[in-house]
């Protein structure tokens, strides 16, 4: 009979994402009916209770190591033999101990930029290291105090140098990929992205229409806050209109402050500039799209009669409007996004909606545009914290999906790229499958993709779901079930 054992390491830190792949292994062991290998976070503690384990008391710096098996103790020695393999690589000798800390990396050897991808509470001090010592940062990490970003970012204005983030998913500079990115051509469009999955929708949208992109900016979510000030917005618009290869730049943003929006409007450029900016209260829109060139920075002051960028405007363009004003801008005729539609069949009459993101700005777009449903980001610090990002580990959407039983629509993301899910159609098209509600899915992706788009697109099909590449579409289409 399989018997549960839970291990608590104290202050045994380990990543997420080795976490995740440990579990998947001690899953696959033979004997073992389940297992997990997390940190003790509460969400995770939760779901170990729901599996059935008793958990000790234990902190999210502690790790704890949980097994049903016929006989535990070999699976847990292998657990532990796998953390130990991952925290000392094979063939690093002791001599070769690299830096531990950001100034310590950059004393030893020049670089250009640092990426800061450790737990919030220790993200500040390596970012602050980078900072001072005059070099560009991404901080990937989320959970950083907004006051901590704010004095990070005033530093930087001193310094001349941008910092990206904190919570900064994604970043493209000069066609490298960083954090979550998908395969893009170079291009004429530079992109200031205060979200990462609205950065990955225009920029994915734009190259199925064949343009491409010179760099992409992430700011963070927070930076066009009233606390923040749109400090790294202002510093990332200004190289990209410095850089030559930039003809045309888009601002895309999670909800802004009002003031902060209208003071960036007023940066005088030289390139224009498209506004994707996510609205509120908005019933059938989530972004105000706007061009402002050299004399029209400010379009309500060139203009008095021109609309006000920040005001919420009914019939704006959403995310997908703002690709589609990019084309025209470009001179480029706008195209038919690409849509996968699951056969029709006889279904009763839908009621209910849910939606299950892994982009918190992607959720909130639709959110808007549907007018209506229960919706989850599941890529929140909430569900982010000890746990790695639903772009990576589809456990808790499948989970959820298992669930969604008295749900008539289920509305979700599947983003494509380097960092996410090698294969997410793996794991999410059995669960839809088996689930009674009508799954709609926003596929965000490009043709150049690791996880093949159109592989994935048609497993999804085959499944019953509805694909589209536009999330505003896969809204309207979910709308259009109720």
């Amino acid at each position: 009979m399989s018997e549960p054992v839970v291990l608590v390491r104290r202050g045994a830190y380990h990543d997420s994402v080795t976490l995740m792949r440990v579990s998947r292994a001690l899953s696959e062991l033979p004997g073992v009916t389940a297992g997990m290998v997390a940190m003790a976070t509460e969400l995770n503690v939760s779901i170990l209770r729901d599996m059935g384990f008793q958990v000790p008391d234990a902190g999210p710096s502690d790790l704890v190591i949980a097994v049903r098996a016929d006989d535990a103790g070999p699976a847990v020695e292998e657990a532990e033999r796998l953390l130990t393999a991952t925290a000392q690589p094979a063939g690093t000798a002791a001599s070769e101990q690299p830096p531990l800390t950001t100034r310590s990396a950059a004393a030893r050897e020049p670089a250009g930029l640092v990426l800061v991808s450790t737990p919030g509470e220790y993200a500040f001090f390596e970012a602050l290291d980078a900072v001072e010592a005059g070099l560009p940062v991404m901080i990937f990490s989320d959970g950083v105090p907004v006051e901590q970003e704010r004095r990070l970012k005033e530093l930087a204005e001193a310094k001349d140098v941008l910092v990206m983030g904190p919570d900064c998913g994604t970043a493209v500079i000069a066609g490298a990929g960083l954090g979550f990115a998908n395969v893009l051509s170079p291009g004429p469009v530079g992109v200031v992205a205060a979200s990462g999955t609205g950065a990955q929708q225009v920029t994915s949208l734009l190259d199925w229409a064949g343009v491409g992109v010179s760099h992409v900016l992430g700011v963070g979510g927070r930076d066009l806050s009233a606390e923040v000030g749109g400090l790294s917005t202002r510093r990332a618009l200004r190289m990209l209109d410095d850089d030559p290869a930039t003809e045309l730049i888009v601002l895309v943003s999670k909800p802004p402050s009002p003031e902060v929006a209208r003071s960036v409007a007023e940066l005088p450029l030289r390139t224009p500039v498209v506004r994707a900016l996510l609205g509120v209260n908005r019933p059938d829109a989530a972004s105000r799209s706007a061009v402002a060139g050299p004399a029209a920075a400010n379009p309500a002051a060139a203009d008095p009669t021109a609309p006000d960028p920040t005001a919420p405007d009914p019939t704006a363009p959403d995310l997908t409007g703002a690709a589609e004003e990019v084309l025209r801008a470009l001179g480029r005729a706008v195209p038919e996004w690409p849509a996968w539609l699951a056969e029709p069949g006889p279904r009763p009459a839908a009621k209910t909606l849910k939606g299950l993101y892994a982009g918190g700005t992607l959720s909130a777009e639709a959110a808007l545009l549907a007018g209506t449903g229960d919706f989850v980001d599941f890529g929140d610090d909430a569900y982010t914290r000890g746990r790695a990002h639903p772009m990576i580990d589809p456990t808790l959407r499948v989970e959820t999906l298992s669930r969604a039983v008295e749900t008539d629509v289920v509305l979700m993301d599947v983003v494509l790229g380097h960092g996410a899910d090698p294969d997410p159609a793996a794991s999410l098209a059995p669960a839809i499958a088996r689930t009674p509600a009508t799954v709609v899915i926003a596929l965000i992706g490009t043709r150049g993709d690791p996880q093949d788009v159109d592989r994935q697109a048609q497993a999804f099909r085959e499944a019953g779901a509805s694909v589209f590449a536009s999330n505003a579409q896969a809204a309207r289409h979910a709308r259009s079930l109720l």
